[in-house]
């Protein structure tokens, strides 16, 4: 089987070092999904990273020439530059962090190498958003994020007869209604009522209007850990989630 030559845009989600000057870079790509390809010559022979280096981090929106070969493990990457240089998030704490949990929370809801345009698509627009965004949309995105991602592995809480006064978030059945569950994984009052409305939200801006503590956001980031390890095969605790309650207002 041949190997091409594709250009593709991509998220870094990880990089590793591999021997004295490379890197092993794990990027979800608009063509290919989930990829790991190889990069040479990053690092100085020293084993420090160069200026090339700083484009595989985190949450990067690359533009790339590919080398591509169904059922390979690890390709190469001919070509690589900036898709998107980010003017805040690299460098501010908090924007940071978001982006740092948006990037492990899709790392660890993938399984396939598979293309998902769509999938890609909500993603790039979650960290161009969060580049640009207040304060206040800055504190909500996590949560929005980690909602509507649901949708594009098949796992959305479903929306029953509601009315706004007793609403119940079944964690387990996926299902946002006014009958409480007869099991005690769900949630309810204001906790249920932000998730509605989170789902209901289509877009970043809109956040701006959905009010809540920190405490609340910091408990609503656990419960949605909890409904991934419920509902995503094989999906592991998130590593940034403390970091991100931490410095979330």
């Amino acid at each position: 089987m041949s190997t091409k030559l594709f250009k593709t845009r991509g998220i870094v989600l990880k990089s590793v070092k591999y021997g004295e000057t490379s890197l092993i870079v794990t990027i979800y790509t608009e063509l290919f999904g989930l990829q790991s390809y190889l990069v040479n010559g990053v690092r100085t022979a020293t084993g420090r990273s160069s200026g090339k280096a700083n484009l595989f981090q985190p949450a990067a929106l690359l533009d790339l020439v590919v080398y591509h070969q169904d059922g390979r493990s690890l390709n190469r990457i001919k070509e690589f530059q900036w898709g998107h240089l980010y003017e805040h998030i690299f460098q501010d704490v908090t924007k940071n962090a978001v982006a740092l949990f948006i990037v492990e929370l899709l790392t660890h809801s993938l399984k396939q190498p598979e293309e998902n345009h769509p999938l890609f698509q909500f993603t790039e627009d979650c960290l161009l958003h969060l580049d640009q965004a207040t304060p206040g949309i800055t504190a909500n995105l996590s949560l929005f994020f980690a909602l509507h991602l649901t949708h594009f592995f098949g796992v959305s809480p479903r929306m029953g007869e509601t009315a706004e006064e007793s609403l119940y978030f079944d964690l387990i059945d996926s299902l946002i209604t006014n009958t409480p569950p007869l099991h005690e994984n769900y949630l309810e009052g204001k906790k249920a009522s932000i998730c509605a409305e989170l789902l209901k939200t289509r877009q970043p801006e809109e956040l701006e209007e959905i009010k809540m503590n920190q405490e609340m956001r910091r408990q609503l980031l656990q419960h949605m850990e909890y409904y991934f390890i419920q509902h995503v095969q094989d999906f592991r605790p998130l590593k940034s989630l403390s970091v991100l309650s931490a410095v979330l207002q």
